[in-house]
């Protein structure tokens, strides 16, 4: 877990990529990313269910434990903790670190498209950080994903979930550069979402981001690879990317 803590370097940004299933993990970790992370979005729809609906809670596990057996740092996208009971969050996060997870992501969005009360999820993250110290909470608002709401209300939620024991903070859809200097002086490791077009690495690096996260994009990424093949062999057009073998790909498997 300190290995994962110390790779959160402002202006030296971890960018972790995003996995929802074993061979995407164990291929991104033989090209040399030491950190993973997985992503709900690509965790549920594997599934056939709604983005981090509760059902996906034994799924998100199972990637997990699977996940951990790579030579690769491993964080955990919990959504809303599948759960609003404190306690039962906790022992989701327990149950995780056990299994060799070094860090979590737990936010404030909720399924209706609300934010919870900061309190009620500054509850959560303590009761995580009580129950297991050393576990890199990523605190999530989605003051900025959810809804058109103020960076002055970010850095509040912010500001209150570092209070509660959270390592670190992640704001997905910031990227105006006065908010995120606003965001990093709250003195804990940024993280921030890759928005193709509207934010760059190395320009999140200058303004002091710890942390790039990739989300949902390889899963969705993966989407239109997967129908841009199969419409070229349809139309007869060349293939849109050149895929690893299948040697390559079992030589990646147990």
């Amino acid at each position: 877990m300190d290995e994962f803590r110390a790779l959160h370097v402002p202006g030296a940004p971890l960018l972790l990529p995003n996995a929802w299933e074993f061979g995407v993990g164990a291929f991104l970790a033989a090209r040399g990313f030491r950190a993973l992370g997985t992503t709900s979005l690509g965790v549920s729809a594997a599934a056939g269910e709604p983005d981090g609906a509760p059902s996906t809670r034994a799924e998100t596990v199972a990637l997990a434990r699977r996940l951990t057996r790579l030579d690769a740092l491993v964080s955990v996208d919990l959504a809303d903790g599948f759960s609003a009971d404190p306690a039962a969050v906790a022992d989701l996060a327990a149950e995780l670190a056990e299994a060799g997870v070094v860090g979590v992501n737990l936010e404030d969005g909720r399924a209706d498209g609300s934010l919870a009360p900061v309190e009620v999820q500054a509850a959560l993250v303590a009761a995580v950080k009580e129950r297991v110290p050393g576990l890199f909470v990523n605190a999530r608002t989605d003051t900025h994903w959810a809804g058109d709401r103020s960076v002055a209300e970010a850095e509040e939620r912010a500001r209150a979930y570092v209070a509660a024991g959270a390592d670190g903070v992640f704001v997905p859809g910031l990227a105006d550069p006065a908010d995120v200097e606003r965001i990093v002086a709250v003195g804990v490791p940024v993280n921030l979402l890759f928005l193709p077009g509207k934010v760059t690495v190395a320009g999140l690096a200058g303004l002091g981001v710890a942390r790039v996260s990739l989300g949902s994009l390889p899963y969705r990424m993966a989407l239109a690879a997967a129908a841009g093949t199969a419409e070229a062999v349809r139309d007869g057009r060349e293939l849109p990317l050149s895929p690893p073998s299948y040697a390559d790909v079992t030589a990646l498997l147990p």
